[in-house]
């Protein structure tokens, strides 16, 4: 078996294309718009990022060779995605990091929006759902005490 170094850099073969001009028309303004979202989120910490990355890299990856090779091979965002292709995991310090922008973020929100209960109550929710989805997604680099004591031993 190979190792990860030793495999193709998440090649997209010609079948993954959709057939459709039209449809992949549609997947590629929609990676476009998922992947500006996702730009746009890494400056406002309410947006998240890494989940619109990985949907502009599921339209690309149907839509444009060209656009999703460019995508995976950028040394900020490559990396992320082709670990989810791989095996469908999130680098364990990019779930933390993620995780605590939300929490301190949404915090804000319900601060700011004091007068209405209800809202608060809402973006509680939405908050709490989204973090136990976003740390029920394994991380392969990370696996209790069991990655340090490899590496010590």
């Amino acid at each position: 078996m190979m190792d990860d170094e030793q495999e193709p850099y998440c090649e997209i073969s010609e079948s993954e294309l959709h057939p459709s001009l039209l449809v992949r028309v549609v997947l590629w303004t929609i990676g476009s718009i998922a992947l500006l979202l996702g730009i746009i989120g890494i400056f406002l910490p309410g947006l998240p990022t890494t989940p619109f990355v990985l949907v502009a890299a599921a339209c690309y990856a149907r839509a444009s060779e060209t656009f999703y090779r460019r995508l995976i091979e950028n040394p900020t965002v490559g990396p992320l995605i082709v670990e989810w292709r791989r095996h469908r995991s999130i680098p364990y310090r990019i779930k933390w990091v993620a995780i605590t922008l939300m929490s301190l973020t949404i915090c804000v929100s319900i601060w700011t929006l004091s007068a209405l209960a209800w809202l608060q109550a809402l973006l509680a929710c939405i908050g709490i759902a989204t973090a136990i989805w976003l740390w029920r997604i394994p991380s392969r680099d990370h696996q209790g005490g069991e990655s340090r004591s490899d590496a010590k031993g």
